[in-house]
């Protein structure tokens, strides 16, 4: 399965999540934001976790105006898999692969801990390494993860099992405690938990490992 993990200016868990894909079995090529293509035969695109551009304007906002953002889209929009994480899931929603809009947490705080995780859906071959209602442990760091839809959205996440994870107890507002949903056909994954963070001993915690193993084992069998 080949990978390509996209570097922004202010990315900050780029190489975390090239290293967790390559450690599940991915080939991963590092895209650099001026590019304005991907490399042939992508199977997947990894947006990843920081504060890309500064998180101005908008999170996400300017990134998603980058050259390789047509790419990206193209991608998705042709059944490619695309993965994005905290800052990379703001991404998804400014280029509109993704419903919804991050906001700012309750309280106006940013939030850097273990959060604990239902897994709503595990038909997905992001989270088919999970059982329904498994709960596990994945770091978040985010000051805008405030998932906010309109209440017809939410209905349409819900009645397509489109919700992928939620937060147990609730952390930072979001409508339903949505910590993560997918695309309409299941191969846009995006998140605010870091799950690349969470996939190596060394680093507390491996629950973060089968999202990536799942992913592809998926892939390659699509």
């Amino acid at each position: 399965m080949k990978a390509a993990v996209i570097t922004f200016p202010g990315s900050n868990c780029d190489r975390d999540l090239a290293v967790a894909l390559e450690r599940a079995g991915a080939q991963v090529t590092r895209v650099w934001h001026k590019d304005d293509a991907l490399p042939e035969g992508t199977d997947l695109v990894g947006v990843p976790g920081g504060f890309s551009f500064g998180d101005y304007l908008r999170c996400g906002a300017i990134a998603a105006h980058s050259p390789i953002a047509g790419a990206l889209r193209t991608h998705a929009q042709r059944g490619g898999y695309v993965l994005g994480i905290c800052n990379g899931f703001q991404v998804l929603t400014e280029l509109g692969l993704l419903p919804g809009a991050l906001m700012r947490n309750t309280g106006l705080t940013f939030l850097c801990k273990p959060a604990v995780l239902n897994v709503v859906t595990a038909d997905s071959d992001f989270t088919a390494g999970y059982d329904r209602g498994q709960q596990i442990t994945i770091p978040v760091a985010h000051h805008d993860g405030n998932y906010q839809i309109t209440a017809e959205g939410l209905a349409r996440l819900q009645d397509g099992d489109r919700i992928a994870f939620s937060y147990a107890p609730a952390i930072n507002g979001s409508v339903g405690d949505i910590a993560g949903v997918l695309s309409e056909n299941r191969r846009v994954l995006g998140m605010m938990p870091h799950p690349e963070r969470a996939a190596d001993p060394a680093t507390g915690g491996t629950d973060g490992a089968a999202l990536f193993r799942a992913l592809v084992n998926g892939v390659v069998n699509a």
